[in-house]
């Protein structure tokens, strides 16, 4: 039978893939892209974009076809055997990626070709070239072969190490339960908690509640529980996951962490950057690492009067000095004491089906599109579900897959991915194929699962991506979708789409009461919003806590010098946190976006982008929120154009302005 994972012109067939299938398609695969490559450059006296750009870009187009399947599975499933598959080709595939972008005969038809082109080419034909020949620099194509050998050994290892940092943080989790025999230390947890918790016991032959470390239970523990010792016991549990503190400390990630940095401060310097955050930022908006520090800085100045302000009445109303555990628990009573809300109540209104269909129908009023469940096609799954997306004459724009609830073994968090990039050249094209996951609450028996308010932010934000991906119009899979935008914008379409989790007409479309049917009600909506700025300010500090430490790590660092991860972590928190931790907090040895993710010096972009996307959102509110020419400018401006354009240039054609920071201060309950 043909290797499933070789069938790159359908969408993946989940339902024979195998790990056994990894190695030998993509061995394959590789083989077949040398001898490809070698007949390109044969045939390059002459290079031009046809001959050169375009079969590359359809082989690397090949290869993630092959590839993305496998990342997916391993991330979603995470079994051992999916584990070990995985492991195994990364070495292969990361090799190969560092062969073809060190390979300076092909840099140099490349820049023949951007030579060539004409005044008046496509700038998406200019973008791809002038992204190319950006990445051959970055990866030291300029470098002497024992040079180019170690850059490819360095990113060999560094991706070994970054894979088992983040196996490392699901491990752990999946290690630490708590038993609990006694009701009432369990009091004020909600319902679907416990019958989890009841269900998962019995599953493992033992009587009482059986609380597991994932997400959504260790969210409810810290929102609910009115047991302050369990509340603390699960926050030490959380932030000691991956860790030389942990209750199981042999998923300690304290020397892949090390390992991480020693290996990506080695490449930027090889490469002819001082340190890894300056190699960074050459592929983001941002001009300097003083721009980056000043700008967390000037946040965080703006952001503290309203953060202390905060703790002081979160202090004063719980009679008490608050600790970390304690946060998420009294700002959900305070939330309760000033407005009447409660995650609960609200909870009960957005069954996960109405939240999707309601956010399906925002979709179609912006953007004239509409989506539809195919139930003909294969998932790896039971909880998978696949979506097409199509136009209002019903041509197929592209299509995604959703996983939406949280298991064992599966990756925390929520994010997307790229199945298949959109394509189109030499007459033949691929629409593009997305991943939507989270980590929701599972269903319980026939029930529904049902999403608290944030889930639903979570929900808008990922598929704020996911219409990114989808909506691109750019033919070269390089630069299409999110593939080639700077990546302190990319959170810009998610964190834009968030702003619409908190309208009313929107969530009352995606509302409906698990058990009566009732759409959210206004007076409800009307307490929810009035909440919204609860715990903001003190939100944003923390956000910013997260990309100071992250930027200046990424900066400082150097191989045997006095700089400890921790104490920098300490540093920076008494720079910019409110709240103090303690001393076995280990919080960076879980930091998966930086450490096992793409977020490296780059997690400030969260921040950078949401200047953006407010600002962006500040357009529809000025216009309307639906109002159909505003969306159509967003997305002919920004969802559409991937990599193909300088994106300051096209958020000013959008917006008619640069952006400004009003726009997120106001958002977010702060003021100037």
């Amino acid at each position: 039978m043909t290797n499933p994972l070789l069938d790159t012109n359908s969408l993946p067939r989940f339902a024979e893939i195998a790990p056994e299938h990894v190695m030998p398609a993509l061995t394959e695969m590789i083989a077949r892209h040398r001898e490809k490559l070698a007949t390109i450059l044969s045939d390059s006296a002459n290079p031009a974009f046809e001959s050169v750009v375009v079969p590359v870009e359809d082989m690397e187009h090949e290869l993630s076809r092959v590839w993305s399947p496998v990342s997916h599975l391993q991330s979603v499933l995470g079994s051992p055997e999916w584990r070990e598959a995985y492991n195994k080709a990364l070495p292969l595939l990361t090799d190969y990626g560092a062969e073809l972008s060190q390979n300076a005969e092909l840099q140099q038809a490349y820049a023949a070709v951007g030579a060539a082109l004409p005044e008046d080419a496509h700038p998406a034909r200019r973008s791809a070239v002038e992204h190319a020949l950006r990445d051959f620099r970055l990866a030291g194509v300029d470098l002497n072969e024992a040079d180019k050998a170690r850059y490819r050994e360095i990113m060999g290892d560094l991706a070994a190490a970054q894979a088992s940092f983040d196996h490392n943080i699901v491990d752990s989790a999946d290690a630490w339960s708590l038993l609990i025999e006694d009701a009432a230390e369990l009091e004020g947890l909600p319902q679907s908690t416990l019958a989890r918790a009841r269900n998962d016991a019995a599953e493992a032959d033992r009587d009482g509640w059986l609380l597991n470390l994932d997400f959504p239970t260790f969210d409810a523990v810290m929102t609910h529980a009115e047991n302050r010792s369990l509340r603390e016991n699960f926050y030490r549990a959380w932030v000691t996951r991956a860790s030389d503190q942990a209750a199981d400390s042999s998923f300690d990630n304290s020397a892949n962490m090390l390992r991480i940095l020693e290996l990506r401060h080695e490449a930027a310097q090889l490469v002819g950057f001082t340190n890894y955050a300056e190699y960074s930022l050459a592929t983001k908006m941002a001009s300097s690492t003083e721009e980056v520090i000043s700008f967390l800085r000037e946040l965080a100045r703006r952001t503290r009067p309203a953060a202390e302000k905060a703790l002081r009445e979160l202090r004063a109303f719980a009679g008490m000095d608050i600790e970390p555990w304690d946060i998420n628990f009294w700002l959900e009573k305070l939330k309760q004491e000033k407005f009447s809300i409660s995650n609960e109540v609200l909870r009960q209104y957005f069954p996960a089906d109405k939240a999707v269909g309601g956010l399906f129908a925002l979709a179609g009023r912006l953007y004239g599109v509409r989506l539809e469940e195919n139930k003909d096609v294969s998932t790896w799954h039971p909880d998978t579900r696949y979506y097409e997306v199509r136009s209002a004459d019903d041509t197929l724009l592209g299509s995604f897959y959703t996983d939406l609830y949280a298991r064992s073994g599966k990756r925390t968090g929520a994010w997307v991915d790229d199945c298949v990039n959109r394509k189109s050249m030499n007459g033949k094209a691929t629409q593009p194929v997305g991943f939507l996951v989270c980590n929701f609450s599972p269903p319980e028996g026939d029930k529904q699962s049902l999403l608290t308010h944030d889930d639903v932010v979570t929900l808008f934000h990922e598929f704020g991506h996911m219409l990114h991906h989808l909506l691109t119009r750019v033919d070269f899979p390089s630069i299409s979708g999110i593939n080639g935008v700077p990546w302190d914008a990319v959170e810009l379409p998610s964190q834009f789409m968030e702003n619409f989790a908190w309208s009313f007409a929107v969530l009352e479309q995606c509302s409906g009461h698990a058990e009566t049917g009732e759409k959210l009600p206004r007076e409800l909506f009307d307490r929810l919003q009035a909440s919204r700025h609860t715990g903001a300010a003190l939100a944003m500090l923390r956000q910013l806590e997260f990309g100071l430490f992250d930027f200046r790590l990424h900066s400082e660092f150097r191989p045997g010098s006095e700089l400890n991860v921790l104490d920098l972590l300490a540093e920076v928190r008494e720079e910019i946190a409110l709240i103090k931790h303690p001393a076995y907090n280990r919080f960076p040895h879980n930091f998966a976006h930086v450490f096992a993710g793409g977020y490296a010096a780059g997690y400030y972009s969260y921040k950078w982008a949401e200047v953006l996307a407010a600002d962006a959102f500040s357009a529809f509110e000025e216009a309307g929120i639906f109002d159909r020419e505003t969306a159509d400018r967003f997305r002919h401006e920004i969802l559409e154009i991937g990599g193909s354009r300088d994106f300051m240039e096209a958020y000013t054609a959008f917006r008619g302005r640069k952006p400004e920071l009003d726009a997120l201060l106001r958002h977010s309950g702060i003021g100037s």
